[in-house]
């Protein structure tokens, strides 16, 4: 099975594209900042960086075999100003299972942005993607980010403690799922 999304996916407010390389700028101006990456694996990027970062992206639109990546820009439909960018990666092609992942401006934060584009990168990965099982995964102090997994439905499976050595510190770790067949029982 392959996933090639129709582009651009649209909801309410947002609509995910593949990124350009006009969109260097827009990154930058986000990626750039120390309370983006603050819970990344990344440190702020330099405008060099971000100008790789968004190059590489270009091509991430579809999944084909394990580890592919569709990474895609999210613009807000009112202005047409890019506010962040969302992940689906294909983790096992045989077990059907994908990760999830979001980075958005916090000048866009607390708006419910990033929660409406996860609900629609469900969607396609439960959809047209014939997933069975969707995670992500969060610095343990990332607050905003564990709870909007748990307002997509997501469980939180595992709290990993002191699990690894990121930028210096003994990095702690949650990760939530959620199952096809919840995603599709969920109310509206």
């Amino acid at each position: 099975m392959t996933l090639y999304p129709d582009y651009p996916v649209l909801t309410e407010r947002l609509r995910l594209r593949p990124f350009t390389r006009g969109d260097v700028e827009a990154v930058y101006a986000y990626r750039r900042r120390e309370d983006v990456a603050r819970y990344l694996f990344d440190v702020a990027l330099s405008r060099e960086e971000c100008a790789m970062a968004v190059q590489q992206r270009i091509g991430q639109v579809a999944l084909e075999v394990n580890d592919d990546k569709i990474i895609l820009a999210v613009d807000e439909r009112a202005t047409g100003q890019l506010i962040g960018e969302v992940s689906l990666i294909w983790r096992s092609v045989e077990a059907r299972q994908c990760e999830l992942g979001w980075i958005f401006s916090p000048d866009h934060h607390g708006r419910g942005f990033a929660t409406e584009a996860a609900r629609a990168l469900l969607d396609l990965a439960f959809g047209p993607g014939d997933m069975h099982r969707a995670m992500a995964r969060c610095d343990a102090r990332n607050l905003a980010s564990s709870r909007l997994m748990e307002r997509l439905g997501m469980r939180r499976e595992a709290h990993f403690r002191e699990h690894s050595i990121v930028k210096g510190e003994w990095d702690e770790e949650f990760i939530y799922a959620i199952l096809r067949r919840e995603w599709q029982a969920r109310p509206e």
